[in-house]
C-alpha cells in the first residue's frame, strides 16, 4: 500500500498525531518496566525453599530473665515436642528461612585471605535439624551427633569452632569451581579451618531480599547445638493433615514445661511465607493493575483519535469508494495509519524503558532491564492498536460511495 497519502493526511494534523504517539510511547516505557518488575516478584515469591514447607511449624519463644538451665530446658522441651502424637521431628534452632533477620559470616577457602570472601548465613542446631527440615543432600554426609558442640553462652560468637559444616551446592560451587567440595576446609570461624562433609541441594538465607539467585542459597549448617534463649525457634515437623492439631499441643507442651516463658510466633510454615512476600504479591498485583490501566487508557486515545478522524473524513472516504475503493482498502488504510503510529511510539518508548530502567537502576538498585521485555511490548502495543482501531476502521469501510454526492 502506498503510505504517501497517509503521512500527507498525518501531517495535516501533526498535534493529534503527536498526542497518541507520545501516549504509546509513555504506555510502552512503563509497561516493558512494570512487567519487568512483575516478573522479578513472582520469581520471588516462587523460591524454593529446600526445606519441608508442608509439614513444618515454627513456635518461637523467649525467656523472662536469666535461664541457667535453659540448655537442659531445651532437651526437655523437645523431648516433649517429639513426644506429640504426629509429630516426626522437632529441633531447636538459632533461625528460619523467610525471616527478616539472619545470622551471616563471610567464609573463605583460603586462611589469611585479605579480600572477603562470600557472605553465608549459619544455620545452628542440634543432630536432628536435617530431619527436622527435611533437607536434600547431593554428597557427603549430615551431621552426626558426635560432630556437635554445645553453644557456650560466655563465649558467645566467638565460642563457635566448629570442626566440621554442611553447606550448600551454591556455596561449594562458589568456593571450589570445578572441583569436589568435600574434604576441602574453609575459614570463617578465626584461624581455625573447618571441613566440609556434607552438601546440600538447597536451603536459602532467612531474609533472601537483596540476594542474587545463587547469593540467596548461600547458606551452611554449624554443629552447634543452641539453648532456647538463642534464637527460640522450635521448628516442628509433623503430618501435613495435623499441623494445627500439633502446633496448638506444642504450644500447651512448651508451656507446661516451664512458665517462665513467652510464646512470640506460633505459625505454619506456609503463612511465615505468606507474610514474607505479602509486600511482593501487593507490589505485583499494583503493577498489574497500571499496566491494564494504560492499556485501557491508551485503546480508548486509539479509539477516540480514529473515530474523530473517520468523521472528518467522511466525505473523503465516500469519494474514495466512489472512484473504486473496496472497504477491504479503506479498512487497510486506517490500519496502516495507526501501525505507523504505534511503531514510532513504541520506537521512542523502549529508548524511554531504557532510560526509565538506568534511573531505578541508580535509585533502587534493580537488575538492568532484560532486552526480551522490549519485542514483548512492542508486539503487545501493536496488537492492541489494531485491535482498538479495528471499530473506527469497520465503520469507515461502510462509507457508503453516495456520501461523496451530499453537499459539505
Amino acid at each position: 500500500m502506498d503510505i504517501r497519502p497517509i503521512l500527507s493526511t498525518l501531517s495535516r494534523h501533526k498535534t493529534a498525531a503527536a498526542l497518541i504517539v507520545l501516549e504509546i510511547a509513555l504506555s510502552c516505557a512503563i509497561i516493558c518496566n512494570a512487567v519487568f518488575l512483575i516478573s522479578q516478584r513472582i520469581e520471588s515469591i516462587s523460591t524454593t525453599t529446600g526445606i519441608a514447607e508442608d509439614e513444618l511449624i515454627r513456635i518461637q519463644i523467649t525467656g523472662i530473665g536469666q535461664d541457667e538451665r535453659a540448655m537442659a530446658l531445651t532437651r526437655e522441651d523437645l523431648a516433649a515436642l517429639r513426644a506429640i502424637p504426629g509429630v516426626k521431628q522437632a529441633e531447636m534452632t538459632n533461625q528460619v528461612p523467610l525471616v527478616n533477620s539472619s545470622w551471616n559470616t563471610s567464609v573463605n577457602s583460603q586462611p589469611d585471605t585479605k579480600a572477603p570472601g562470600p557472605n553465608a548465613t549459619m544455620y545452628m542446631g542440634g543432630p536432628a535439624m536435617h530431619e527436622t527440615l527435611g533437607l536434600k543432600l547431593v554428597a557427603g554426609r549430615a551431621l552426626t551427633p558426635e560432630d556437635y558442640q554445645a553453644y557456650d553462652d560466655k563465649a558467645g560468637f566467638r565460642g563457635i569452632k566448629p570442626g566440621v559444616v554442611v553447606i550448600t551446592k551454591a556455596l561449594a560451587e562458589r568456593l571450589f569451581p570445578k572441583q569436589d567440595p568435600l574434604g576441602k576446609m574453609i575459614y570463617g570461624f578465626g584461624q581455625d579451618p573447618v571441613r566440609i562433609v556434607g552438601v546440600l541441594e538447597r536451603l536459602v538465607r532467612p531474609n533472601v531480599n537483596g540476594w542474587g539467585k545463587d547469593e540467596s542459597n548461600f547458606s551452611m549448617i554449624l554443629p552447634v547445638a543452641l539453648p532456647y534463649t538463642m534464637g527460640g525457634n522450635y521448628l516442628i515437623r509433623a503430618d501435613a493433615s495435623r499441623r494445627q492439631e500439633v502446633m496448638e499441643a506444642a504450644v500447651k507442651a512448651l508451656q507446661a514445661n516451664s512458665n517462665s516463658r513467652i510464646v512470640l510466633e506460633q505459625q505454619l510454615f506456609g503463612d511465615i511465607r505468606a507474610d514474607f512476600y505479602r509486600q511482593d504479591r501487593s507490589m505485583a498485583w499494583m503493577l498489574t493493575g497500571v499496566c491494564l490501566a494504560l492499556l485501557i487508557v491508551t485503546a480508548l486515545g486509539i479509539v477516540g483519535l480514529a473515530s474523530f478522524w473517520v468523521q472528518q473524513r467522511t466525505k473523503q472516504i465516500g469519494i474514495r469508494r466512489a472512484l473504486g475503493a473496496t472497504r477491504g482498502q479503506i479498512l487497510q488504510y486506517f490500519q496502516t495509519e495507526n501501525f505507523l503510529l504505534a511503531s514510532i511510539g513504541i520506537v521512542l518508548g523502549m529508548v524511554l524503558a531504557y532510560g526509565i530502567n538506568h534511573l531505578l537502576m541508580s535509585r533502587y538498585e534493580l537488575p538492568r532491564l532484560p532486552l526480551i521485555y522490549l519485542p514483548v511490548g512492542a508486539i503487545s502495543l501493536w496488537v492492541l492498536g489494531q485491535l482498538a482501531v479495528l471499530g473506527p476502521a469497520r465503520h469507515a469501510a461502510a462509507v457508503p460511495p453516495a456520501i461523496a454526492t451530499r453537499s459539505a
